[in-house]
């Protein structure tokens, strides 16, 4: 699992341009399972079972991550950007970002001609260019096109029981359901690696009127603030003590049935303690006559930065809750 995840991870999929995600996971599922590709880039993967249930399951998981898009480029030749997802711009001081196969380096105005009241603020995104090394805006128009996406660049680094990655938000859910898609299955289910979550759960939300599902399992990252100087109930959810389930955030109330099930599973997991943000469960609950779905996430520090952090048991705990919350819906009543 750890090799498949940083594989994943080091692609680069901004929301709306995922294809090296997509293609990566057709070649690790071909021959597993049925699959087909949407108008919105979305990967709807049947897999048979051993029985066909009677309840439709649908499994999802976004490919696309955080970065960021050219919107101008001055005469001097640096580039100015917005953010795709939600980022902090302090942040992104000084990484270097990859545009297509051009690299550059996220910088602003020099701390030491920074007035007073500059350097109280917090940067902004407005404040921040891109060098690619470029003489003249005609010279970084040869590199780049408006409306370019890019990433943050970083490694990959296991940390004794850790891992240091850029989109573990959501590379590995897409790691988890690949893995389940690899297995025999008891029962037919729907596996969806979708598009554009960070921008708004669109790819979900149609991917899930094709499937039309009674039941969806979400599988995320979420954000972790159990560190120095966060008191425990604001902490939302903590590193190795397994994946976290929601009960209800600012886009979904989720089915309490599920719930219940999940917590009481007896495998490692914990109530993630916040009601905050949103993933595509908002898109996938709604869709036609309603769908009873379950997010299971990954505890992430520092989540939307190259910096992630993410425990590897919650990832192995994540994979068989999954398992365990599929047999507990497809089983015969």
């Amino acid at each position: 699992m750890v090799n498949l995840l940083q594989n994943l991870c080091l692609l680069n999929g901004t929301s709306g341009d995922e294809k090296s995600v997509r293609d990566f996971i057709i070649s690790e599922i071909k021959g597993f399972c049925d699959y087909e590709i949407d108008n919105l880039g979305n990967l709807i993967c049947f897999k048979k079972g051993e029985k066909t249930p009677k309840n439709c399951l649908m499994l999802d998981a976004h490919m696309d991550e955080v970065g960021i898009i050219i919107t101008s480029v001055t005469a001097d030749g640096f580039l100015k950007f917005e953010t795709v997802g939600g980022i902090d711009a302090a942040t992104l001081m000084f990484k270097k970002v990859k545009i297509g196969d051009t690299v550059g380096v996220i910088s602003a105005k020099p701390i030491h001609l920074l007035s007073k009241e500059e350097g109280k603020k917090t940067p902004k995104t407005d404040s921040l260019y891109i060098d690619i090394g470029a003489t003249d805006k005609e010279n970084a128009l040869s590199f780049i096109n408006l409306g370019d996406t890019g990433v943050v660049l970083s490694d990959f680094t296991v940390m004794g029981d850790c891992v240091k990655a850029k989109a573990l938000d959501d590379r590995v859910g897409c790691a988890v359901l690949i893995a389940l898609l690899k297995e025999k299955a008891e029962y037919d289910f729907y596996a969806v690696f979708s598009t554009q979550e960070e921008i708004g759960t669109r790819g979900a939300r149609v991917a899930t009127f094709a499937v039309n599902p009674d039941y969806a399992l979400v599988l995320e990252a979420t954000t972790a603030a159990d560190i120095s100087g966060v008191s425990g109930e604001k902490s939302v959810c903590n590193l190795g003590c397994g994946p976290a389930v929601s009960f209800m955030d600012r886009a979904t109330l989720y089915d309490k049935e599920l719930y219940n099930t999940a917590i009481n599973s007896g495998i490692v997991c914990q109530p993630k303690r916040a009601v905050a943000g949103g993933n595509n469960s908002g898109a996938i609950h709604l869709s036609r006559e309603g769908v009873k779905t379950l997010a299971i996430s990954l505890p992430c520090r520092y989540i939307h930065t190259d910096s992630s952090v993410a425990n590897l048991g919650d990832i192995e705990n994540m994979l068989n809750l999954t398992k365990y919350m599929m047999g507990s819906i497809l089983k015969d009543d």
